[in-house]
Protein backbone atom coordinates (compact mmCIF):
# COMPACT_ATOMS: atom_id res chain seq x y z
CA UNK A 1 0.00 0.00 0.00
CA UNK A 2 1.61 3.75 -0.97
CA UNK A 3 0.28 5.47 2.13
CA UNK A 4 0.87 8.93 0.48
CA UNK A 5 -1.09 8.40 -2.46
CA UNK A 6 -3.78 7.02 -0.38
CA UNK A 7 -3.52 9.76 1.99
CA UNK A 8 -3.76 12.23 -0.87
CA UNK A 9 -6.96 10.38 -2.16
CA UNK A 10 -8.94 11.03 0.50
CA UNK A 11 -7.56 14.59 1.01
CA UNK A 12 -10.21 16.91 1.32
CA UNK A 13 -10.68 20.78 1.69
CA UNK A 14 -13.13 21.73 4.72
CA UNK A 15 -15.74 22.51 2.90
CA UNK A 16 -15.84 19.27 0.92
CA UNK A 17 -15.16 17.31 3.69
CA UNK A 18 -18.39 19.12 5.12
CA UNK A 19 -20.19 18.81 1.97
CA UNK A 20 -20.20 14.85 2.91
CA UNK A 21 -22.72 14.69 5.74
CA UNK A 22 -25.83 14.83 5.16
CA UNK A 23 -28.94 16.44 7.34
CA UNK A 24 -31.08 14.84 9.28
CA UNK A 25 -28.13 12.83 10.74
CA UNK A 26 -26.03 12.12 14.33
CA UNK A 27 -22.70 13.34 13.77
CA UNK A 28 -20.24 13.02 17.13
CA UNK A 29 -17.86 15.78 17.77
CA UNK A 30 -14.02 15.39 19.17
CA UNK A 31 -14.49 17.24 22.51
CA UNK A 32 -12.40 20.21 24.70
CA UNK A 33 -8.97 20.67 23.09
CA UNK A 34 -10.07 17.61 19.89
CA UNK A 35 -12.92 20.00 18.43
CA UNK A 36 -11.73 20.63 14.93
CA UNK A 37 -12.25 24.37 14.02
CA UNK A 38 -11.96 23.70 10.10
CA UNK A 39 -14.51 21.52 9.89
CA UNK A 40 -17.15 23.03 12.58
CA UNK A 41 -16.45 26.25 10.50
CA UNK A 42 -17.85 24.64 7.32
CA UNK A 43 -20.42 22.72 8.94
CA UNK A 44 -21.42 26.07 10.25
CA UNK A 45 -21.49 27.91 6.89
CA UNK A 46 -23.54 24.93 5.40
CA UNK A 47 -26.18 25.70 7.81
CA UNK A 48 -26.16 29.45 7.61
CA UNK A 49 -26.75 28.70 3.78
CA UNK A 50 -29.60 26.28 4.40
CA UNK A 51 -27.87 23.38 2.97
CA UNK A 52 -27.65 21.37 6.07
CA UNK A 53 -30.62 21.25 9.05
CA UNK A 54 -31.71 18.32 11.29
CA UNK A 55 -28.14 17.70 12.45
CA UNK A 56 -28.08 16.36 16.10
CA UNK A 57 -24.39 17.01 17.20
CA UNK A 58 -23.27 14.66 20.02
CA UNK A 59 -20.28 15.35 21.92
CA UNK A 60 -18.90 16.22 25.82
CA UNK A 61 -17.76 19.51 26.68
CA UNK A 62 -17.70 22.27 24.44
CA UNK A 63 -14.80 24.70 24.32
CA UNK A 64 -14.78 28.00 22.31
CA UNK A 65 -14.30 26.91 18.89
CA UNK A 66 -17.94 25.28 19.07
CA UNK A 67 -19.22 28.25 20.42
CA UNK A 68 -18.10 30.16 17.74
CA UNK A 69 -19.07 27.63 14.81
CA UNK A 70 -22.30 25.22 15.72
CA UNK A 71 -23.18 25.89 18.46
CA UNK A 72 -24.08 29.83 17.33
CA UNK A 73 -27.49 30.58 18.81
CA UNK A 74 -28.57 31.63 14.65
CA UNK A 75 -27.71 28.06 13.83
CA UNK A 76 -29.49 25.92 16.93
CA UNK A 77 -32.78 25.66 14.61
CA UNK A 78 -30.54 23.64 12.39
CA UNK A 79 -27.88 21.95 14.45
CA UNK A 80 -29.60 20.56 17.53
CA UNK A 81 -26.65 20.23 20.67
CA UNK A 82 -27.07 17.16 22.43
CA UNK A 83 -24.81 17.78 25.27
CA UNK A 84 -23.60 15.14 27.33
CA UNK A 85 -21.63 17.63 30.10
CA UNK A 86 -22.63 21.28 29.82
CA UNK A 87 -19.61 24.20 29.72
CA UNK A 88 -20.32 27.45 30.03
CA UNK A 89 -21.20 27.99 26.10
CA UNK A 90 -24.34 25.54 26.95
CA UNK A 91 -25.03 27.53 30.07
CA UNK A 92 -25.10 30.85 28.05
CA UNK A 93 -26.68 29.37 25.47
CA UNK A 94 -29.92 28.14 28.08
CA UNK A 95 -30.02 31.47 29.68
CA UNK A 96 -30.85 32.83 26.30
CA UNK A 97 -33.04 30.28 25.21
CA UNK A 98 -34.06 27.53 28.25
CA UNK A 99 -35.07 24.93 25.36
CA UNK A 100 -31.59 25.50 23.21
CA UNK A 101 -29.91 22.42 24.13
CA UNK A 102 -31.13 18.78 24.27
CA UNK A 103 -29.02 17.67 27.47
CA UNK A 104 -28.25 13.86 27.81
CA UNK A 105 -27.66 12.35 31.01
CA UNK A 106 -25.16 9.58 30.64
CA UNK A 107 -21.91 8.81 32.92
CA UNK A 108 -18.59 9.33 31.16
CA UNK A 109 -17.69 5.41 31.17
CA UNK A 110 -20.91 4.88 29.45
CA UNK A 111 -20.80 7.22 26.45
CA UNK A 112 -18.89 5.08 23.97
CA UNK A 113 -21.89 3.12 24.26
CA UNK A 114 -24.79 4.90 24.52
CA UNK A 115 -23.22 6.70 20.91
CA UNK A 116 -22.73 3.40 19.06
CA UNK A 117 -26.37 2.40 19.72
CA UNK A 118 -27.98 5.87 18.70
CA UNK A 119 -25.81 4.76 15.72
CA UNK A 120 -23.83 7.68 14.54
CA UNK A 121 -23.88 8.80 10.96
CA UNK A 122 -20.35 10.40 11.02
CA UNK A 123 -17.57 11.53 13.80
CA UNK A 124 -15.62 14.54 13.14
CA UNK A 125 -12.24 15.26 15.34
CA UNK A 126 -8.73 16.50 15.29
CA UNK A 127 -5.87 13.84 15.22
CA UNK A 128 -2.39 14.18 15.33
CA UNK A 129 -0.37 13.86 11.90
CA UNK A 130 0.04 10.45 10.46
CA UNK A 131 3.38 8.55 11.28
CA UNK A 132 5.62 6.77 8.04
CA UNK A 133 3.22 3.62 9.25
CA UNK A 134 -0.04 5.21 8.39
CA UNK A 135 -0.88 5.87 11.87
CA UNK A 136 -2.46 8.73 13.36
CA UNK A 137 -3.33 9.30 17.40
CA UNK A 138 -6.68 10.81 18.56
CA UNK A 139 -4.39 12.88 20.85
CA UNK A 140 -5.73 14.72 23.56
CA UNK A 141 -8.57 13.23 23.48
CA UNK A 142 -9.52 9.40 23.49
CA UNK A 143 -12.54 9.36 25.47
CA UNK A 144 -15.49 8.64 23.39
CA UNK A 145 -13.79 9.61 20.69
CA UNK A 146 -12.04 6.45 19.45
CA UNK A 147 -15.14 4.31 20.32
CA UNK A 148 -17.09 6.79 18.25
CA UNK A 149 -15.04 7.23 14.43
CA UNK A 150 -15.08 3.27 15.01
CA UNK A 151 -18.58 3.33 15.36
CA UNK A 152 -19.62 5.51 13.09
CA UNK A 153 -20.54 4.82 9.20
CA UNK A 154 -18.18 7.97 8.52
CA UNK A 155 -15.17 9.75 10.12
CA UNK A 156 -13.19 12.65 8.54
CA UNK A 157 -10.29 14.03 10.46
CA UNK A 158 -8.95 17.62 10.73
CA UNK A 159 -5.06 16.50 10.74
CA UNK A 160 -3.25 19.27 12.93
CA UNK A 161 0.47 19.62 13.59
CA UNK A 162 -0.38 21.05 16.95
CA UNK A 163 -2.02 18.10 18.08
CA UNK A 164 0.73 15.86 20.54
CA UNK A 165 1.14 12.32 19.19
CA UNK A 166 0.18 10.44 22.82
CA UNK A 167 1.21 6.74 23.02
CA UNK A 168 -1.70 4.39 23.70
CA UNK A 169 -4.45 2.06 22.61
CA UNK A 170 -6.87 3.00 19.93
CA UNK A 171 -4.08 4.71 17.32
CA UNK A 172 -6.20 5.21 14.08
CA UNK A 173 -4.58 3.81 10.48
CA UNK A 174 -5.40 5.50 7.40
CA UNK A 175 -6.97 2.81 6.18
CA UNK A 176 -10.07 3.64 8.43
CA UNK A 177 -10.54 7.43 7.73
CA UNK A 178 -12.92 8.30 5.24
CA UNK A 179 -11.45 11.79 4.36
CA UNK A 180 -8.61 14.60 5.71
CA UNK A 181 -8.65 17.72 6.64
CA UNK A 182 -5.31 19.43 6.99
CA UNK A 183 -5.55 22.72 9.29
CA UNK A 184 -2.89 24.54 11.18
CA UNK A 185 -4.00 26.23 14.46
CA UNK A 186 -3.38 26.37 18.10
CA UNK A 187 -4.95 24.36 20.79
CA UNK A 188 -7.66 25.76 22.93
CA UNK A 189 -6.40 26.19 26.19
CA UNK A 190 -7.34 26.71 29.63
CA UNK A 191 -5.62 28.71 32.21
CA UNK A 192 -4.40 27.69 35.13
CA UNK A 193 -7.21 27.89 37.89
CA UNK A 194 -7.27 30.68 40.49
CA UNK A 195 -6.58 29.43 44.03
CA UNK A 196 -9.06 31.19 46.30
CA UNK A 197 -8.27 30.50 50.21
CA UNK A 198 -11.06 28.43 50.70
CA UNK A 199 -9.59 26.34 47.76
CA UNK A 200 -6.49 25.70 49.66
CA UNK A 201 -7.76 25.19 53.16
CA UNK A 202 -10.03 22.44 51.70
CA UNK A 203 -6.47 21.08 49.87
CA UNK A 204 -4.41 21.15 53.08
CA UNK A 205 -6.56 18.58 54.48
CA UNK A 206 -7.12 16.54 51.49
CA UNK A 207 -3.37 16.34 50.41
CA UNK A 208 -2.83 15.46 54.49
CA UNK A 209 -4.90 12.21 53.80
CA UNK A 210 -2.89 10.97 50.47
CA UNK A 211 0.07 9.17 51.36
CA UNK A 212 3.17 7.50 49.28
CA UNK A 213 2.26 5.17 46.73
CA UNK A 214 -1.15 6.11 46.33
CA UNK A 215 -2.86 6.36 43.05
CA UNK A 216 -4.16 9.36 42.14
CA UNK A 217 -7.89 10.80 40.00
CA UNK A 218 -8.47 14.47 40.06
CA UNK A 219 -11.28 16.11 38.75
CA UNK A 220 -11.92 19.52 36.80
CA UNK A 221 -11.25 22.77 38.37
CA UNK A 222 -9.54 24.75 41.27
CA UNK A 223 -9.66 22.13 44.07
CA UNK A 224 -7.77 18.88 42.39
CA UNK A 225 -5.03 21.70 41.29
CA UNK A 226 -4.83 22.97 44.56
CA UNK A 227 -4.37 19.93 46.16
CA UNK A 228 -1.46 18.77 43.54
CA UNK A 229 0.12 21.54 44.28
CA UNK A 230 0.54 20.00 47.96
CA UNK A 231 1.68 16.49 46.80
CA UNK A 232 5.56 17.92 45.80
CA UNK A 233 7.11 15.87 48.82
CA UNK A 234 5.13 12.42 48.48
CA UNK A 235 7.08 9.48 46.22
CA UNK A 236 6.20 7.17 44.02
CA UNK A 237 2.66 7.91 43.25
CA UNK A 238 0.34 6.85 40.44
CA UNK A 239 -1.88 8.28 38.11
CA UNK A 240 -4.67 6.56 37.23
CA UNK A 241 -7.40 9.71 36.19
CA UNK A 242 -10.08 10.74 33.33
CA UNK A 243 -8.77 13.90 32.83
CA UNK A 244 -4.71 14.98 32.38
CA UNK A 245 -3.83 18.04 33.44
CA UNK A 246 -0.74 20.42 34.27
CA UNK A 247 -1.47 20.44 37.84
CA UNK A 248 -0.86 16.41 37.36
CA UNK A 249 2.24 16.80 35.14
CA UNK A 250 3.97 19.29 37.32
CA UNK A 251 3.98 15.93 39.90
CA UNK A 252 5.41 13.89 37.29
CA UNK A 253 7.98 16.41 36.31
CA UNK A 254 9.64 16.77 40.01
CA UNK A 255 9.50 13.47 40.62
CA UNK A 256 7.01 12.91 43.18
CA UNK A 257 5.00 10.56 40.40
CA UNK A 258 6.95 7.52 39.62
CA UNK A 259 3.68 4.56 38.68
CA UNK A 260 5.97 2.19 40.26
CA UNK A 261 3.45 0.66 42.57
CA UNK A 262 0.69 0.36 40.15
CA UNK A 263 -0.95 -2.77 38.98
CA UNK A 264 -2.21 -1.81 36.07
CA UNK A 265 0.05 -0.27 33.23
CA UNK A 266 2.88 0.27 36.26
CA UNK A 267 5.29 3.18 35.37
CA UNK A 268 2.68 4.87 33.12
CA UNK A 269 0.24 7.58 33.90
CA UNK A 270 -3.82 6.94 32.78
CA UNK A 271 -6.22 9.04 31.22
CA UNK A 272 -8.71 9.25 28.64
CA UNK A 273 -8.54 13.02 28.00
CA UNK A 274 -6.06 15.86 28.46
CA UNK A 275 -6.47 19.62 28.62
CA UNK A 276 -4.16 22.35 29.64
CA UNK A 277 -1.94 25.21 27.78
CA UNK A 278 0.84 25.28 25.12
CA UNK A 279 3.57 24.16 26.71
CA UNK A 280 1.53 21.11 28.74
CA UNK A 281 0.26 19.67 24.77
CA UNK A 282 4.63 19.92 24.33
CA UNK A 283 4.87 18.07 27.17
CA UNK A 284 2.60 15.10 25.98
CA UNK A 285 3.85 14.62 22.72
CA UNK A 286 6.13 11.71 22.08
CA UNK A 287 5.88 11.08 25.90
CA UNK A 288 6.04 7.47 27.26
CA UNK A 289 5.32 8.32 31.05
CA UNK A 290 1.94 8.62 29.77
CA UNK A 291 -0.96 6.28 27.99
CA UNK A 292 -4.30 7.44 26.59
CA UNK A 293 -7.27 5.06 27.04
CA UNK A 294 -10.60 5.12 26.19
CA UNK A 295 -12.84 6.19 28.71
CA UNK A 296 -15.10 2.65 28.82
CA UNK A 297 -11.94 1.67 30.18
CA UNK A 298 -10.14 4.58 31.85
CA UNK A 299 -13.46 5.12 34.06
CA UNK A 300 -14.71 1.34 34.30
CA UNK A 301 -14.88 0.92 38.45
CA UNK A 302 -13.49 -2.29 38.06
CA UNK A 303 -10.84 -0.97 35.77
CA UNK A 304 -10.02 1.43 38.71
CA UNK A 305 -10.07 -1.18 41.58
CA UNK A 306 -7.33 -3.26 40.21
CA UNK A 307 -5.11 -0.55 41.33
CA UNK A 308 -4.31 -0.62 45.04
CA UNK A 309 -4.35 3.02 47.50
CA UNK A 310 -6.69 5.02 44.96
CA UNK A 311 -7.40 8.09 46.32
CA UNK A 312 -10.61 9.69 43.86
CA UNK A 313 -10.91 13.68 44.33
CA UNK A 314 -13.84 15.23 42.64
CA UNK A 315 -15.89 18.38 43.78
CA UNK A 316 -19.95 19.22 44.17
CA UNK A 317 -22.47 21.44 44.27
CA UNK A 318 -24.52 20.46 47.10
CA UNK A 319 -24.54 17.80 49.72
CA UNK A 320 -27.60 17.29 51.43
CA UNK A 321 -27.82 15.86 55.61
CA UNK A 322 -27.43 12.03 54.27
CA UNK A 323 -24.94 12.42 52.44
CA UNK A 324 -25.92 12.48 48.85
CA UNK A 325 -24.43 14.99 46.67
CA UNK A 326 -25.97 17.11 43.47
CA UNK A 327 -22.40 17.84 41.08
CA UNK A 328 -24.17 18.57 38.13
CA UNK A 329 -27.64 20.99 38.97
CA UNK A 330 -27.76 24.66 40.31
CA UNK A 331 -30.51 27.58 40.36
CA UNK A 332 -32.90 25.63 38.46
CA UNK A 333 -31.02 24.79 35.61
CA UNK A 334 -28.27 21.81 34.64
CA UNK A 335 -25.27 23.10 34.92
CA UNK A 336 -22.63 20.35 34.13
CA UNK A 337 -23.08 16.62 33.94
CA UNK A 338 -22.50 13.55 35.97
CA UNK A 339 -18.98 13.22 33.83
CA UNK A 340 -16.80 10.41 35.59
CA UNK A 341 -17.51 11.42 39.59
CA UNK A 342 -19.37 8.37 40.29
CA UNK A 343 -17.11 6.16 38.20
CA UNK A 344 -14.16 6.79 40.40
CA UNK A 345 -15.98 6.80 44.09
CA UNK A 346 -17.17 3.79 43.01
CA UNK A 347 -13.57 2.66 41.88
CA UNK A 348 -12.00 4.23 44.49
CA UNK A 349 -14.36 2.46 47.12
CA UNK A 350 -13.46 -0.44 45.70
CA UNK A 351 -10.15 -0.21 45.63
CA UNK A 352 -7.64 -2.32 48.36
CA UNK A 353 -6.35 1.10 50.81
CA UNK A 354 -8.85 3.14 48.23
CA UNK A 355 -10.43 6.49 49.43
CA UNK A 356 -12.98 8.31 47.54
CA UNK A 357 -13.29 12.44 48.24
CA UNK A 358 -15.64 14.62 47.59
CA UNK A 359 -14.56 18.44 48.40
CA UNK A 360 -16.56 21.97 48.19
CA UNK A 361 -16.66 25.10 49.70
CA UNK A 362 -19.15 25.21 52.83
CA UNK A 363 -21.26 28.52 50.80
CA UNK A 364 -21.91 29.71 47.64
CA UNK A 365 -23.02 33.48 46.25
CA UNK A 366 -20.94 35.00 48.23
CA UNK A 367 -21.48 33.26 51.55
CA UNK A 368 -25.54 33.54 51.50
CA UNK A 369 -26.04 29.96 50.56
CA UNK A 370 -24.86 26.53 52.14
CA UNK A 371 -23.72 24.01 50.07
CA UNK A 372 -24.52 21.72 52.67
CA UNK A 373 -28.13 21.76 52.65
CA UNK A 374 -31.56 19.22 54.42
CA UNK A 375 -32.28 18.58 50.49
CA UNK A 376 -30.72 18.63 46.90
CA UNK A 377 -31.86 21.01 44.67
CA UNK A 378 -30.93 18.83 41.66
CA UNK A 379 -30.68 15.35 40.73
CA UNK A 380 -28.10 12.69 42.94
CA UNK A 381 -25.03 12.86 41.08
CA UNK A 382 -23.88 10.42 43.86
CA UNK A 383 -25.58 8.78 46.14
CA UNK A 384 -25.43 8.60 49.80
CA UNK A 385 -24.57 5.00 49.65
CA UNK A 386 -21.47 5.65 47.70
CA UNK A 387 -20.06 8.85 49.32
CA UNK A 388 -16.77 8.20 51.79
CA UNK A 389 -15.04 11.59 52.61
CA UNK A 390 -16.93 14.98 52.42
CA UNK A 391 -14.27 17.82 52.70
CA UNK A 392 -14.91 21.76 53.24
CA UNK A 393 -12.75 24.29 54.49
CA UNK A 394 -14.14 23.48 58.11
CA UNK A 395 -13.67 19.96 58.12
CA UNK A 396 -13.31 16.33 57.03
CA UNK A 397 -16.27 14.09 57.39
CA UNK A 398 -16.22 10.25 57.20
CA UNK A 399 -19.49 9.09 56.59
CA UNK A 400 -18.36 5.38 56.06
CA UNK A 401 -20.92 3.40 58.30
CA UNK A 402 -22.73 5.99 60.15
CA UNK A 403 -26.41 6.39 60.39
CA UNK A 404 -28.45 8.96 58.99
CA UNK A 405 -28.61 10.75 62.82
CA UNK A 406 -24.57 10.23 62.73
CA UNK A 407 -23.79 11.52 59.13
CA UNK A 408 -26.43 14.76 60.12
CA UNK A 409 -24.09 15.83 63.20
CA UNK A 410 -20.96 15.15 61.16
CA UNK A 411 -22.15 17.28 58.28
CA UNK A 412 -22.74 20.34 60.44
CA UNK A 413 -20.02 20.40 61.96
CA UNK A 414 -18.32 20.50 58.78
CA UNK A 415 -20.78 23.58 57.51
CA UNK A 416 -20.51 26.81 57.75
CA UNK A 417 -21.00 28.25 61.20
CA UNK A 418 -23.72 30.99 60.22
CA UNK A 419 -25.68 27.70 58.96
CA UNK A 420 -24.88 25.28 60.97
CA UNK A 421 -28.28 26.23 63.50
CA UNK A 422 -30.43 26.25 60.62
CA UNK A 423 -29.24 23.02 59.47
CA UNK A 424 -29.70 21.41 62.74
CA UNK A 425 -33.46 22.51 62.97
CA UNK A 426 -34.17 21.27 60.00
CA UNK A 427 -33.67 17.32 61.00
Amino acid sequence: MDLQELYRQKLLSADQAAALIASDSDVAMGMAAAEPPALLEALARRAEAGTLEALRLWYFHSMEHAGRTVLRPDLLNRIRPHCMFMSRIERALIKADPGAVEFVPVAFSESPQLLARRGLDACVTMVSPMDQHGYFTFGTSNDYTAKAARSARQLIVEVNPAMPRVFGESPLHLSEVDAIVEHSSPLTEVEAPRIEPEDAAIARQIAAMIDDRACLQMGIGNLPSAVCQLLANRRDLGIHTELMTPALAALMECGAVSNRAKQTFPGRSVFTFALGDARFYDWLGDNQAVYSLPVDRVNDPRHVAKNDNVVSVNATLQVDLSGACNSEHMLGHQYSGAGGQLDFVRGANMSRGGQSIIACRSTAKEGTLSRIVPRLDGPVTTPRNDVRWIVTEWGAADLHGKTLSERAAALIAIAHPSFRDGLAKAL
